[in-house]
């Protein structure tokens, strides 16, 4: 409350998890104060184990604003990205949940730690599983993230100045098969990490030489 006080400006409180203790704390400074908050999906039982259960926290999130008379326009969802060497089938989740947000809650939007997809794994990897996964939720309307802001393809990616490797993506993500024999290598690693991505590979540190 104390930095809410002297910030200038609209600020972004981060972050408000969907426990009850914490919502009663800082909701009455979100309305106080007008500011906009980061509604991190984690509930009373933990992480969410899917799309289903991170829309239900974000559910109590919008309903808590009702109450405290919030916007949904002020409210930042994100669905907790966690490491795909060790956590791979919560990457869908997290991938479904952008994808139904829209739906669920029109006026708000989304954000995440997106570069934690990839904590973990072989440095040399992290780049193209940061960037293939950008893709995939910016298909989904992905309003913001934290990522590696030195990778020059993946800030190319976030402007929209790589469709074709976008597109590719895409067709990935839509079941089709492509035939990767008429592929370059930067292509097929992008077509191997989104299946990793999709659930369709399982992960390893080999995945693009499999």
């Amino acid at each position: 409350e104390a930095g809410l006080r002297v910030h200038r400006g609209r600020a972004l409180i981060n972050s408000i998890s969907a426990r009850p203790e914490r919502i009663e704390a800082l909701m009455p400074l979100v309305k106080r104060y007008d500011v906009e908050f980061i509604g991190l999906l984690l509930g009373t039982e933990g992480l969410p184990r899917d799309a289903d259960e991170r829309a239900l926290l974000a559910v109590q999130f919008m309903s808590a604003a009702e109450q405290y008379g919030v916007s949904y326009d002020d409210i930042w969802f994100d669905p907790i990205v966690l490491p795909i060497n060790t956590q791979q089938i919560q990457i869908q989740g997290c991938t479904e949940f952008v994808k139904i947000l829209p739906d669920l809650a029109p006026q708000s939007k989304s954000t995440c730690g997106l570069s934690n997809v990839s904590s973990g794994i072989p440095r040399a990897l992290r780049g193209i599983m940061n960037r293939t996964y950008l893709i995939m939720l910016k298909r989904y309307g992905l309003y913001s993230a934290i990522v590696d802001a030195f990778d020059e393809e993946l800030r190319a990616i976030a402007r929209g100045k790589m469709p074709e490797l976008e597109a590719l993506v895409y067709r990935i993500m839509d079941g089709e098969e492509v035939d990767i024999s008429t592929l370059s290598k930067e292509e097929i690693d992008y077509v191997k990490t989104a299946k990793v991505l999709l659930g369709k590979t399982l992960y390893s540190d080999s995945w693009l030489e499999i």
